[in-house]
């Protein structure tokens, strides 16, 4: 069957309708943004069908915060894989951590020196990026804004989801086990770096979802993604108030946790929830370790960002601002929900060019 590039009104068709196999992921239930980079637009269904094949080997650079966890590695591999689809040649930095900006700056700077058609950005800060961003402009390359955010007018899409809505699914799971007059219980909170656009989303939607709950949210514990990172954050925060009755934050938090809740001897006694998915927090539920996670599908990301950026490069018609839709996985539909596109292949090494 012969696919042709088009946006669809959604249907009532199943999330992951024609999503079997990773050669053939479209068209996939997404939502769009109207009007686009507006803090309150309006979100829009629709379904997402992608270009056949780029007209010519379009050069895409595209750039990582980092590659420490599963979650970037699956943007990776949607990258990676729809720049093969598409018949485009990808070249791909990442800047070793949420404290690199100036790094990550360095990189895209150099990447565009060296000769890009399209720049992909995953941002490791909202605002810290925007100086480059406005001088890639000025050379009328475009920039794809790639799941975390950036607050330059001047990108020409984005490929993302709202973190303001992936917290306060985390959030609207914890509040309605906790009601109002229900016993209170006690959340320990780990939303990651500081000054990440993602983060700052994420802690709003969480924080104003369990608003009017039983839910009791100590300070927010801000750090890197990195493993080492989160567990010492949860250590200490277990150690400082023995009454946490959950740990909530980060894939990286709750799958750092699931061994210091162990070596504790405090299964039953605080439970896990992360406000994205990825491999280990997928096996973690899988297993009864960690109670549930919002799905943001980031191998989705991924493709459509470079699909977005080829669009723009061959003059096509493009949505400038969606991502894929948000469903929560927990154990009564974890054995349910095809794990193609929401997650990179079991195995999966990074693909940098």
């Amino acid at each position: 069957m012969k696919y042709f590039a088009r946006l669809l009104l959604a249907s009532s068709a199943t999330l992951f309708a024609g999503a079997a196999c990773a050669g053939d992921w479209f068209p996939y239930d997404a939502a769009k943004i109207d009007p686009p980079f507006a803090a309150d637009g309006k979100s829009v269904d629709v379904k997402y069908v992608p270009l056949e094949k780029a007209s010519k080997p379009w050069k895409l650079c595209v750039s990582f915060p980092h590659m420490k966890d599963a979650y970037w590695l699956g943007v990776d591999y949607g990258v990676a894989e729809e720049s093969k689809r598409l018949g485009v040649k990808m070249n791909l930095v990442e800047a070793g951590g949420y404290t690199e900006l100036n790094k990550q700056i360095s990189q895209i700077e150099d990447c565009v020196a060296s000769g890009t058609d399209a720049v992909i950005i995953g941002a490791i800060s909202s605002d810290g990026l925007n100086k480059v961003i406005a001088e890639i402009a000025k050379k009328k390359i475009p920039v794809i804004d790639l799941v975390n955010g950036i607050s330059s007018p001047e990108v020409s899409a984005k490929s993302l989801v709202s973190f303001y809505t992936m917290g306060a699914q985390a959030g609207a799971y914890l509040a309605k086990k906790h009601p109002a007059g229900s016993p209170e219980v006690v959340v320990g909170w780990f939303p990651g770096p500081a000054g990440a656009g993602w983060v700052e989303a994420a802690n709003k939607g969480f924080l104003e979802a369990i608003k009017g709950s039983a839910v009791k949210v100590l300070q927010p514990k801000y750090g890197d993604t990195g493993k080492e990172v989160q567990q010492k954050l949860v250590e200490d925060a277990l150690q400082a108030d023995p009454n946490i009755r959950y740990v909530v934050g980060t894939a990286v938090t709750a799958e750092a946790a699931q061994g210091v809740i162990r070596e504790r001897g405090l299964q039953g006694k605080v439970d896990l929830l992360a406000f994205y998915m990825t491999p280990g927090v997928y096996e973690g539920i899988k297993r009864g370790f960690i109670l549930a996670a919002p799905a943001d599908s980031m191998v989705i990301q991924g493709r459509i960002a470079v699909d977005q950026a080829v669009r723009i490069l061959e003059g096509k018609d493009y949505v400038k601002h969606l991502g894929p839709k948000i469903f929560v996985v927990d154990s009564k539909n974890i054995n349910t929900v095809p794990q193609a596109n929401i997650l990179p292949p079991e195995g999966f090494k990074p693909v940098f060019n």
